[in-house]
Formats: structure tokens, C-alpha cells, sequence
């Protein structure tokens, strides 16, 4: 396509594997993002009510979560709805990493490292603030497993609430306003809580990994400094929101961050973050940078958003009700971007362009006149 800088589904096209090697989630993701916004997965054409103008064809996006044309509305949509939930009280950012002794289980099994990953995170959060403030937080947790070099790197971006419901929910205990909760606990119960559900799997014999092997992992895990990190309370809601869109929709790489792809060679900014976050450059072999690309598609279905404590899905309603009114808060009114808003409506909104207003005249308005069937898919190795 003239007019545009080289795209992720360029490189899948030329030098994805042979898709019959890959596992199925896989496939669907380099199917899904080298016909995004495509003739094959069809669209339409609409014409203006005023000067007749007729739009070029607009065609469908893949809606695939690996995707970097398809997360902007979703993002939005998902950051408004838990502005809803946002309480008076001050938020913590916590990220839990994984050491790379550990990496070969998530490689044996990444379903069920990602799975204990979650779940060592989470109980240590409720354990810790059950025992040092004596109280329930709400925390909103989002997995990444990468670097900004596409290195594969599993760890967790947590949003916490700074205090929670006491036990019998008849008070809220507040942290102190710089402080959460001290991280070297958080790191020693974290680690342990980890190395105890792959020892386990080890155990079980589920991995599938030589157990000897493992177990020399385990003993490396463990003999390495684990750090939690706790960063400064976030300045109220806007900027809770902010970390949120940050964090919650990213994908591994976007078009943007591609400069150059030439000569089966890929060339994409990245930051440093030895360095002060100094940006750089990295050329890589394009069969590298897809290989680097497809470790972080996750497995079919798999939640990468979780809501856990004050937050958790099955009682969030009750529980906010009852932190609201322990701490003063009226009903939030419901945000805007919320499940009910239209998309052309938030679009307007997050760009402040009309998508219905005519750029030819920039006068009348667009309509739908007819649909695109979905064209011959093409082979995804094609040129």
C-alpha cells in the first residue's frame, strides 16, 4: 500500500512459519493480522447525503487482542467502565517479574505458568494486606510478557486500592498516603508462593520438562534476589486512568515502532531503560523479530485482565457499595465511553472528528449504500 511505513503483517506475510508447525492461537493471530482491514475480510461504501462523494472502500477490522490496528476502541471503552469503580483513596502501582531461571516452565507450558504467575501474585497481595493492615484491597491486574526488544519477560502491572474493607467489611483501613506495603515481604511471600506451585507441577510430573533439569531450576530461582516493585502512589483518578490505558490493552509491538523492513531485515525503535529510557534502534533478521513476535500471543482464551479483592467480578458490586459508603463517596454517575456508547460516538470523542461528517464538502453526512462480501482469502505466506 503506498503512502504508509512498513507493518507488522507485512513481515508476518513474507516470513511467518509454515502455519501447520504453529499451535492454533497461533495461526489465528497471524491469519487475523495479515487480512485486518483488508479486502478479504470484506466492508462497505458510503456515500455522502449532500455532494454525493463516495468513500473509498472501508474494510473490517480482525478485532484479534494480538492486533495493533484493533485495541484503541476496546482500550477506551474498557478505561471508561472502571472509572465507575474508582474510589476516593490513593492507588499503588505493584509489578511482580518473573526471574529468567523460571522462563522453561512458561516455555513447557505457558498456560499454566501465566495461571501461577496470576495466582502467587494475587494471594500474596490479599495475604500481606490481610496481616499488615488487617484489610481486603481491590486490585486490577494486567500481564505483559515482554521486553521493548520483543524479549521474552512474564510479569504482572497491578492496580491497587491503598487500604480496603476490614475483615467483618464494618471498617475501610487506609495505608499511609507514600506507603503500601513493604516490599521485601511482598518479594519473599511472592517468591515462595511461585517456586511452591511449579515444585508442585514438577512434583506432579505436569511440566513438560526433564525433572532434573527443573529442579536445578528451581534451585536457581531460588537462590536469585526477587523484587517486587512498588511505585509512588498515582495523583488521583486521572491519573489511575492514564496508568490503565498505559497498560491494559498494549500489544507486543506497534506499526509505529516499525522504521525499516528490507533485505529480510527488521529495524523498530525501542527504549532503554539502562539508559534512562534512551531510545535506540534494533535490527533483526526478519524470521527472528516474528519468532520474538509469536512467544507473546497468549493461549486461546486466556484473561489477561483480571480483577481480584474489592474488585473481584463476582462481588464487586456489593463490596465498592459498601467502600463507598464507609468512606463518604456518592455513586459515581456512569462514565462516558461505557458498554452502551455507540463507536462513532467514541471515536468523536477520543479524536474529535466526526466519522459521519462528509471530507469532501465537510457539509453532509456519510451512509451506508452497499456491502463488501469478503474477497478470496490469499495464502498468508503470500508476497
Amino acid at each position: 500500500m503506498p503512502g504508509r511505513g512498513p507493518e507488522l503483517a507485512d513481515i508476518l506475510a513474507a516470513h511467518s512459519p509454515p502455519l501447520e508447525h504453529l499451535r492454533r492461537d497461533r495461526r489465528r493471530a497471524i491469519r487475523d493480522i495479515i487480512l485486518c482491514r483488508t479486502a478479504m475480510l470484506g466492508g462497505h461504501v458510503q456515500v455522502c447525503d449532500s455532494c454525493g462523494a463516495t468513500t473509498p472502500p472501508i474494510y473490517h477490522s480482525c478485532r484479534n487482542r494480538h492486533c495493533p490496528k484493533c485495541q484503541s476502541l476496546d482500550q477506551a471503552r474498557w478505561v471508561a467502565a472502571q472509572a465507575a469503580d474508582l474510589l476516593p483513596v490513593p492507588y499503588f502501582h505493584l509489578v511482580f517479574t518473573v526471574p529468567p531461571a523460571l522462563h522453561p516452565f512458561f516455555f513447557a507450558d505457558d498456560r499454566a505458568g501465566y495461571q501461577a504467575l496470576f495466582a502467587a501474585a494475587m494471594e500474596t497481595v490479599s495475604e500481606v494486606a490481610r496481616s499488615r493492615l488487617g484489610a481486603t484491597p481491590g486490585t486490577i491486574a494486567v500481564l505483559h510478557t515482554w521486553t521493548q526488544t520483543l524479549r521474552f519477560h512474564p510479569h504482572l502491572h497491578c492496580i491497587v486500592t491503598g487500604g480496603g474493607l476490614s475483615v467483618d467489611r464494618a471498617r475501610w483501613i487506609g495505608t499511609r498516603p507514600n506507603f503500601f506495603l513493604p516490599v521485601r515481604v511482598l518479594s519473599r511471600v511472592f517468591r515462595g508462593k511461585l517456586l511452591g506451585r511449579f515444585e508442585a507441577a514438577v512434583t506432579s510430573g505436569s511440566l513438560f520438562t526433564p525433572e532434573p533439569l527443573a529442579r536445578k531450576r528451581l534451585r536457581q530461582a531460588a537462590s536469585t534476589p526477587w523484587v517486587v516493585y512498588s511505585k509512588a502512589p498515582m495523583a488521583g483518578p486521572d491519573q489511575v486512568l492514564r496508568y490503565l490505558s498505559r497498560y491494559s490493552h498494549r500489544v507486543a509491538i506497534g506499526n509505529e515502532r516499525i522504521v525499516a523492513f528490507h533485505d529480510g531485515n527488521v529495524t523498530f525503535r525501542y527504549r532503554d531503560r539502562r539508559r534512562g529510557n534512551r531510545s535506540g534502534l534494533l535490527i533483526l533478521p526478519a524470521t527472528e523479530f516474528v519468532q520474538r513476535f509469536l512467544r507473546h500471543t497468549l493461549p486461546s482464551r486466556f484473561v489477561r485482565i483480571r480483577h481480584y479483592g474489592l474488585l473481584a467480578n463476582g462481588q464487586r458490586t456489593s463490596l465498592l457499595a459498601r467502600a463507598r459508603a464507609l468512606l463518604g463517596q456518592p455513586v459515581p454517575p456512569q462514565p462516558s465511553g461505557s458498554a452502551t456508547e455507540g463507536w462513532q460516538a467514541l471515536y468523536q470523542r477520543l479524536t474529535g472528528r466526526d466519522p459521519e461528517l462528509c471530507a469532501v464538502c465537510h457539509v453532509g453526512r456519510v451512509h451506508l449504500v452497499y456491502t463488501l462480501e469478503p474477497a478470496p482469502a490469499q495464502s498468508p505466506r503470500g508476497p
